[in-house]
């Protein structure tokens, strides 16, 4: 049995917060939609995305993203 994970991507100001009360913290932070984050997303998570959603173009440059066992 797996468990869904909560990944938000390309947040960097207050809408965070206001993402974290609603879906609560993120297991994973994507700093863009790239194709790291398309590749970590199981079929049963849920991605909350600060603009846009998944059909956007996935970012030319690969970013590092942020884990919560990092933290």
């Amino acid at each position: 049995m797996t468990t869904a994970c909560v990944h938000y991507v390309g947040f960097r100001d207050d809408r965070y917060w206001n993402a974290v009360r609603i879906f609560g913290g993120p297991r994973v932070i994507h700093r863009r939609w790239d194709f790291y984050a398309t590749r970590d997303v199981g079929p049963d998570d849920i991605v909350v995305f600060a603009e846009g959603d998944e059909t956007q173009p996935l970012a030319e440059r690969n970013a590092t993203d942020i884990d919560e066992r990092w933290l």
